[in-house]
């Protein structure tokens, strides 16, 4: 079966099992350990990133803070 009748299949499940079977794709995306290439647009977003924290360390919270900060906003 070629991709496009499975894209045809795939819009005849509902929203919910759409969701699940992209998650299930994912999921074998990330199990092959392939790298993405990144495009030059993104790799120059890290290294201003990267810039940018090198050159106010301080700025910015831990993963710690802001997941803390989303859970106790759940509450």
């Amino acid at each position: 079966m070629d991709s496009q009748a499975l894209f045809t299949e795939a819009k005849l499940l509902s929203p919910e099992e759409r969701i699940a079977l992209v998650e299930r794709i994912w999921d074998t995306i990330a199990d092959e350990s392939v790298p993405i290439p990144l495009t030059d647009a993104q790799k120059q977003e890290l290294e201003r990133r990267l810039a940018a924290r090198k050159s106010s360390p301080e700025a910015g919270k831990s993963w710690e803070d802001v997941k803390s900060s989303i859970l106790s906003d759940d509450e």
